[in-house]
């Protein structure tokens, strides 16, 4: 059995600066031939990208950034599309289920291969307050700082 392999095309830092990640997702993504083309040449972006569940009960991508494959000339298609996450019908229910909860959303976190296929994985997160952020702040730089106090005196 072959492990398969997993290259990142597109990372969302912010949203781990913005959101308290409680859970991990892995959903696919309804992509059609000339983005496929273009997100295999690292022409992806998730910065400002989020989720949202519409009242058919399908999972939509708004913002993400695909842009156009220089080949594919009338095939391109608008680069901020919105796109249809492909998840079980359990996995949705549970989410809707999760996000009627005060202040649950979807955010998107990475865009990689997996394999052949291109997988979005979304994350349950909850909005973090400004006094979070700043705890988070002064938490990087003390480990930064713990860091370069190691590496002065191992030298």
């Amino acid at each position: 059995m072959s492990k398969e392999t997993t290259k990142l095309i597109a990372n969302n830092k912010k949203a781990w600066h913005d959101y308290f990640i409680e859970e991990k997702i892995e959903a696919g993504i309804e992509l059609v031939g000339t983005e496929v083309k273009s997100i295999r040449q690292g022409h992806c972006s998730i910065k400002e990208a989020f989720i949202r569940i519409d009242k058919n009960s399908e999972v939509q991508l708004y913002g993400m950034h695909v842009s156009p494959y220089e080949k594919g000339n009338i095939f391109n298609k608008d680069p901020l599309r919105v796109r249809k996450l492909l998840l079980h019908r359990h996995e949705i229910r549970r989410l809707i289920g999760k996000i009627e909860q005060k202040g649950y959303t979807l955010v998107p976190l990475q865009v990689y291969f997996k394999g052949s296929l291109i997988k979005v994985e979304i994350a349950l997160a909850k909005g973090k307050k400004l006094y979070d952020k700043r705890q988070d702040i002064a938490k990087k730089d003390q480990r930064r700082a713990a860091e370069r106090e190691f590496k002065v005196k191992n030298l």
